[in-house]
């Protein structure tokens, strides 16, 4: 069963992925943009996304990698191609596509990513499982970044 994961209160116990592959998740920094982005943190309303979503007219947004797989290493080459790909499928679906990176703490590198905006928790999801993801961060018109568990 798939479901919201409440990063404070509700305990991690309805999905395959190891607890701290999730920890790590939930650390991770997810950065919109270039220097002139914003960065997103689990669980933390973002003034910067609510700003955004204004500016384009969204309610919603996915951050979305097609790195490394269900969290396993791939070859610098797969992962540019997969990369590729993902941009390719988010800017069929939404006009407002954003380069990203997610800095993970630790020794994982850092994954090219993508914000789309508009793009809603389902098609999320399924974007999510296309590319092998164990997850993605999802935003609603809260502004506030949840980690969406895949499997």
């Amino acid at each position: 069963m798939i479901r919201w994961i409440d990063l404070v209160a509700e305990p991690m116990t309805d999905t395959a992925i190891a607890a701290d592959k999730v920890a790590a998740y939930q650390s991770t920094q997810y950065r919109i943009g270039g220097p002139e982005g914003f960065t997103l943190s689990i669980g933390a309303k973002s003034e910067a996304l609510l700003q955004l979503y204004r500016k384009t007219g969204q309610t919603c947004g996915v951050f979305i990698t097609a790195f490394n797989p269900f969290g396993r290493a791939q070859s610098a080459d797969a992962n540019r191609a997969a990369h590729f790909l993902l941009g390719e499928d988010l800017r069929a679906l939404s006009r407002h596509v954003i380069e990203g990176t997610g800095y993970p703490s630790g020794d994982w590198p850092p994954e090219l990513s993508f914000f789309a905006l508009g793009i809603d928790e389902g098609a999320a999801r399924q974007l999510g499982r296309r590319f092998d993801q164990d997850a993605v961060v999802w935003a609603g018109a809260d502004a506030v970044p949840r980690l969406l568990l895949l499997r």
